[in-house]
C-alpha cells in the first residue's frame, strides 16, 4: 500500500488516487480492503464523441476536497471511516486492440474480486460493461447476480461490430453471465435502440423504466419498484451511464439525449440502492472530458461514487439514514 498524497496536500496540485485513498497496484495486497477503485481508461468503441478514455483521472480530479474525510451530511457519517477503501490505478489498456483490453479489464476486475474486495470501476465508454460485469459474474458463478442499470440507452442491440458501447447487455445475456430476468433498466428514453431490440429484450424477461414513467411517477416509486424486482437476488451489479442524466447535468459524454434524470435525483438513487441491496460490483463510465464545461460531468461521477460508498456505510452500520435535526 502506498500513500501517494501528503496529507495537507490540495486536491487540484496532484493527478493522483481517488479521494486522496492509498495506492494499491498488487492484487495480491487488495486482501482486507473492502472496496477497489479501478480506471478502465478507453473508449475506442463508441459510436459518437470520443474522449471517454479520459474520464477516470478527470473523476478522481474532480474533487476539491482536502484528504479521505468524507462525511456525508445526508447519511450522517463518513464512508471511509466504516470501509476500508484503496485505489487500484488503471487497466493497462492497449490502444487501438480493444479486444486486448477488454481481456485486461476482465483480468483486472477478476483479480479485485477474487482477493475480496468489491470492484467500482471508472470508465472508459460503456463497452467495459461486458468484461466487467462478466468477470464478476464468472467469479460468483453459480449463485445469481441482478444489474441495476440508468442508461439513457438499452444497450442491448444486436449490430456489427458486436463489440461497440451500444451491446455489452446483449453480449451479457448470450453469453450467460447474466439473466435477462434479473436486469432492471432506469431512464430509458430517446430514438435508439429501435423496436426489434426492445422485442429481444422483452423476449428474456428484462425490465424497464423510461423517463415517462418517471415523469409520470417520480423517482422515488420507481427505485421502489426496482428494489422489488430484484429482491432475494444474491448479488447486484450497479452500472451507472452518466448519459442518463440531461445534458444540462452531464454535457461531458458520448452520446447525450435530452430530457433525463436530475443530477440530484441520481445521486439520491444510487445511495439508497447501495444502501439496501448486496452490492458485487459498481461502474461509472461514458465521461468524456474534452466535451465537459467547467469538469461538472466528472464532478456529478466522483460524487456518484461517494454517494454509493456512503450507502455501502449506512447498511454496514445499520443506522438511520440521516442525523437528526436540531
Amino acid at each position: 500500500m502506498t500513500r501517494v498524497h501528503r496529507p495537507g496536500e490540495p486536491p487540484y496540485g496532484r493527478g493522483g488516487t481517488f479521494a486522496q485513498l492509498p495506492l494499491v497496484l498488487d492484487a495480491e495486497e487488495l486482501a482486507g480492503a473492502d472496496v477497489a477503485i479501478l480506471g478502465a481508461p478507453t473508449d475506442e468503441l463508441v459510436t459518437n464523441r470520443p474522449g471517454a478514455r479520459l474520464g477516470p483521472q478527470a473523476i478522481r480530479n474532480a474533487d476539491y476536497l482536502w484528504g479521505t474525510s468524507r462525511p456525508n451530511m445526508d447519511v450522517g457519517l463518513d464512508p471511509f471511516e466504516v470501509l476500508t477503501v484503496v485505489d487500484h490505478g488503471d487497466v493497462e489498456v492497449v490502444p487501438g486492440y480493444p479486444e486486448l483490453s477488454h481481456r485486461a479489464i476482465r483480468e483486472a476486475v477478476a483479480g479485485i474480486a477474487g482477493a475480496g474486495p468489491m470492484p467500482i470501476i471508472l470508465g472508459g465508454d460503456h463497452s467495459i460493461a461486458h468484461p466487467d460485469i462478466g468477470a464478476v459474474a464468472a467469479r460468483l458463478h453459480p449463485e445469481r447476480v441482478g444489474l441495476i442499470h440508468f442508461d439513457a440507452h438499452a444497450d442491448d442491440a444486436y449490430e456489427e461490430p458486436r463489440l461497440s458501447h451500444g451491446t455489452p447487455l446483449r453480449l451479457l445475456v448470450e453469453e450467460g453471465s447474466l439473466r435477462g430476468e434479473h436486469i432492471v433498466q432506469v431512464g430509458l428514453r430517446g430514438y435508439w435502440p429501435p423496436p426489434s431490440d426492445f422485442e429481444w429484450a422483452r423476449s428474456q424477461g428484462f425490465r424497464w423504466f423510461r423517463m415517462d414513467d418517471i415523469l409520470g411517477r417520480g423517482i422515488e416509486p420507481v427505485v421502489d419498484e426496482v428494489l422489488a424486482d430484484l429482491e432475494g437476488i444474491q448479488h447486484v451489479f450497479l452500472s451507472v451511464d452518466v448519459d442518463v442524466c440531461d445534458p444540462a447535468f452531464a454535457p461531458g459524454t458520448g452520446t447525450p439525449e435530452p430530457g433525463g434524470l436530475q443530477a440530484r435525483e441520481l445521486l439520491r438513487a444510487v445511495r439508497r440502492i447501495a444502501s439496501t441491496v448486496p452490492l458485487a460490483g459498481v461502474e461509472v463510465v461514458e465521461v468524456s472530458p474534452p466535451f465537459d464545461p467547467a469538469g461538472i460531468t466528472a464532478l456529478l461521477a466522483h460524487r456518484l461514487v461517494l454517494e454509493v460508498l456512503s450507502g455501502m456505510a449506512l447498511r454496514r452500520s445499520g443506522g438511520s439514514a440521516r442525523p437528526e435535526r436540531p
